[in-house]
């Protein structure tokens, strides 16, 4: 079965580029060239989302927001913002990726591909108990202390995954930007600092004990 992006711009010549370039790589495509109608057609459950950032009834992040209340998939915003401030915010609101204006169709394929995998990945995880409290199902992409679920960001499950998959390997931020915000990106310490705060947060907060240990210099990893 074909794999369905939803393509969101107001520029109507990058609409159709795009829409081409994908079609002729064997997805298939749904468009949109303003918020509402992006809003209206990620109810139909896409496998993956470029939505630019500046449309002209709503902003993409707002956009984002609303839809990540019932979307799970991958968001990849195209936008000319680059500032490491901006990129926080959007992944804030749920964005997985930034593809930067003016933009490789073939890097933009590439990226959408490795997101695509990625979800494929996910989809054959199964859940592991990790202690009589805490159990994570990788497959439903949830985090459990008895049972009771503890809602995650989908960054923030990501960082979850990487490390407790591979406990007592320590990741630098580094790293874990590359693997959790995938191809080609550089690093964004700040941006994996705020993450790993909420977690813990998170996790403080539903009485479970500290999982992610800070190794100072180095990086995190997850607590055997």
């Amino acid at each position: 079965m074909k794999e369905t992006i939803l393509i969101v711009d107001d520029e109507p010549d990058i609409l159709s580029m795009l829409s081409d370039f994908f079609l002729y790589n064997g997805y298939s495509t749904m468009t949109a060239a303003c918020g509402a109608e992006a809003l209206k057609k990620a109810e139909m459950q896409p496998d993956l989302i470029l939505l630019d950032i500046n449309l002209p009834d709503m902003d993409g992040l707002e956009i984002c927001s609303r839809i990540r209340a019932h979307i799970s998939c991958p968001i990849l915003f195209l936008t000319a913002r680059v500032e490491d401030s901006d990129k926080i915010v959007g992944f804030g609101a749920g964005a997985d990726d930034y593809i930067v204006k003016p933009f490789s169709v073939e890097e933009l394929g590439a990226r959408v591909a490795a997101h695509l995998r990625r979800e494929h990945r996910k989809s054959t995880s199964s859940r592991i108990r990790f202690n009589d409290e805490l159990a994570i199902d990788y497959t439903e992409r949830c985090l459990y202390r008895k049972n009771a679920p503890i809602p995650l960001a989908r960054k923030e499950f990501d960082i979850l995954e990487l490390l407790s998959r591979h406990p007592g390997q320590i990741f630098s931020k580094e790293q874990i930007y590359e693997h959790v915000w995938n191809y080609g990106c550089d690093g964004e310490p700040s941006v994996v600092a705020e993450h790993i705060r909420r977690i813990r947060a998170k996790l403080a907060s539903a009485g479970l004990g500290p999982c992610i240990e800070t190794v100072w210099g180095v990086g995190y990893k997850w607590v055997k």
